[in-house]
């Protein structure tokens, strides 16, 4: 069965997605930036309301994917702290100046969350050969990528998510994310059959998830 992941600003689209039953949350804030970091008390009261699986983002700052020390210290800081309060996975990324994935900073912070597993974020839509950053996130040994197949949206991105999903021939799920909506989901996933898919399920210029907006998704993809 497919699955949907519903990205969370807020507490009240937490509420909405667990009740509305879609199949795991990603907690981040701020998102003018496309995500950051949550604060520790965000995900204590997530979780404390979740039964379904909580995802947590792990980035210090908007911007691009290359961080200084003292940011990468952050990041293995905040998973260690996370990592206690019961979550069920990690969501972050890193790329160097070249925008190949880092893949010494990545291990590091993916055996740091062990034994969660960790999703490769949208850095992965700024990198400069989708084929090789594939294996090589692979060999860093994250479970999941987030991608809308390097192109502003997935409907754009449809015909590399495919190619991606091929390629990653069940070694990793291939997560399409990024103007993802009820409205184009049965298409693309006709195309890239995909287990797994990503929406903020904002529909009205808000920051928070139309409950409604996620029983479309869920259904259309189930049927």
């Amino acid at each position: 069965m497919r699955k949907i992941e519903i990205a969370c600003f807020n507490l009240e689209s937490v509420l909405i997605t667990q009740k509305v039953g879609a199949d795991r949350v990603e907690l981040c804030a701020d998102m003018s930036v496309g995500g950051t970091t949550p604060t520790i008390e965000m995900i204590q009261q997530a979780r404390k309301n979740l039964s379904i699986d909580l995802y947590v983002m792990i980035r210090p700052r908007g911007g691009n994917f290359v961080y200084s020390h003292s940011e990468f210290e952050q990041m293995k800081s905040e998973i260690e702290t996370i990592k206690k309060l019961g979550v069920n996975g990690f969501v972050f990324g890193i790329l160097k100046d070249d925008k190949t994935i880092d893949i010494e900073q990545n291990k590091v912070l993916v055996e740091l969350a062990k034994p969660f597993p960790c999703t490769f974020h949208r850095a992965f839509d700024a990198v400069s050969n989708y084929e090789k950053a594939l294996e090589d996130v692979i060999s860093c040994g994250f479970s999941t990528i987030l991608t809308s197949g390097t192109f502003p949206n997935v409907m754009e991105g449809k015909e590399v998510l495919k190619q991606l999903v091929i390629q990653a021939n069940n070694r990793i799920e291939i997560m399409p994310g990024g103007g993802l909506r009820s409205t184009n989901i049965s298409e693309l996933n006709e195309t890239v059959k995909a287990n797994w898919y990503h929406s903020s399920a904002i529909t009205d210029g808000s920051e928070v998830a139309n409950p409604e907006e996620i029983i479309q998704l869920k259904k259309k993809l189930q049927s």
